[in-house]
């Protein structure tokens, strides 16, 4: 444990830039199943297949595991598990990573040749992360409880 205290800063940066791909990754890709979308039935379509499927290997799920194990790491480090932020924190990462496991469920599923959304409801659920990020970055910077 004394090795992880004495890199804590480095565990820190490491989570904020992890947390950052992952979110970029996470506002580009409903854009992605957008265009997927408007392509089916194309030869674009398989195109967007694999840009997705790229977009998942390399950048994507790789950062959600980081962001989970440097997060609960600076959590034991700190011992942060007995505030209430990082509980409520914890549970919007939760839920982010519900979100990012639908959307690449939706993305397989337009693979396999079906939409059940419209565009403008995939740009609509594109907002979720950006809401959830606002409310992260408030429990974490300000620890409002």
């Amino acid at each position: 444990m004394d090795i992880l205290t004495s890199i804590y800063p480095w565990l820190k940066a490491a989570h904020v830039i992890f947390v950052i791909f992952w979110m970029a990754g996470l506002f580009i890709l409903p854009r992605y199943l957008v265009h997927h979308q408007e392509a089916l039935g194309t030869p674009e379509a398989a195109k967007w297949v694999e840009r997705e499927a790229k977009l998942r290997r390399i950048i994507l799920t790789p950062s959600m595991i980081m962001v989970w194990v440097l997060g609960l790491t600076i959590a034991t480090v700190g011992h942060f598990w007995h505030d209430a932020w990082l509980h409520a924190k914890l549970l919007l990462v939760l839920i982010l990573t519900g979100y990012h496991g639908w959307a690449v469920g939706y993305a397989k599923k337009l693979a396999a040749g079906t939409a059940r959304l419209t565009a403008k409801q995939l740009r609509l659920i594109n907002e979720l992360p950006a809401l959830a990020v606002v409310l992260i970055v408030v429990l974490v910077v300000v620890k409002p409880f």
